[in-house]
């Protein structure tokens, strides 16, 4: 079953957030993420949540989507990103 990752992200420091993109862009093309959004147009259809920044990638298993978060490059990405976003990411099983 394939795996999936999203993530509600809050930008504070678009500038410094560049250089966060940049190791998670190297992170995905390491784990063979399939980047599904990122970013982009929202629009809320039903409750009170009102994301900024969605991201979601698909990985071949589950646990290929729990590894990436500890990828040594996606480790200098969350280190580029202290400070400049807040972010909320779960690991969800697909089919």
């Amino acid at each position: 079953m394939s795996g999936y990752i999203i993530a509600n992200v809050q930008v504070t420091n678009p500038t410094q957030y560049e250089e966060y993109k940049k190791w998670s862009t190297a992170a995905m093309q390491t784990a063979g993420a399939e980047v599904c959004v990122r970013g982009g147009q929202v629009q809320v259809l039903e409750g009170d949540w009102a994301p900024e920044r969605i991201v979601i990638l698909k990985f071949p298993t589950f646990d290929a989507a729990k590894a990436f978060y500890e990828l040594p490059e996606y480790q200098k990405a969350r280190q580029a990103r202290a400070g400049a976003a807040t972010m909320r990411m779960v690991v969800v099983e697909g089919l």
